[in-house]
């Protein structure tokens, strides 16, 4: 990992049906393998699915409500200092916030029961937007290991 200059970003094109980069990234999270139709249709398919118990019939602000609500705002990290390791609370940049949001779903998702990786994702979406699930938890699991930290922040670098 280079320490000179930063690494460059790749730029990546807005979804093809919402024209929305957070879609995108979506898609790209839950590809495998680099099968993008069977994620888009994975994707799409959920978002569909998200239409019928949206408030104004707008899928994509669920959706992308759905992410905010997942979104952390602070994290922990580990700091070495002296032999011993502490977790130093730090904020979250905006871009790692969506990164992290877009993973905790689609990794929720992947752990769910349900049959097909649609229903799965869609009731993650649907759970993050009830303030439930295994992502959501996860944010407020992060939120208090750094509320729980915070002595330690004076460590942050």
């Amino acid at each position: 990992m280079s320490r000179r200059k930063a690494a460059a970003k790749r730029e990546i094109l807005p979804d093809s049906k919402y024209n929305n980069l957070v879609v995108a990234k979506c898609i790209n999270v839950v590809m495998e393998d680099g099968k993008k139709e069977v994620a888009e249709g994975i994707v799409y398919g959920a978002l569909e699915r998200l239409k019928k118990i949206a408030k104004d019939g707008n899928e994509l602000v669920s959706f992308l409500e759905a992410v905010d609500a997942v979104k952390p705002s602070v994290e922990v990290k580990g700091r070495r200092v002296g032999g011993a390791t502490y977790q130093v609370p730090v904020e979250v940049r905006k871009e790692r916030q969506q990164t992290l949001s877009l993973r905790w779903i689609i990794g929720a998702a992947r752990k769910r029961g349900e049959r097909s990786m649609e229903e799965r994702l869609f009731a993650e979406l649907r759970d993050a937007l009830n303030g439930t699930g295994a992502a959501f938890k996860k944010k407020i699991d992060t939120h208090k290991m750094a509320e729980a930290n915070k002595a330690f922040a004076h460590f942050r670098w």
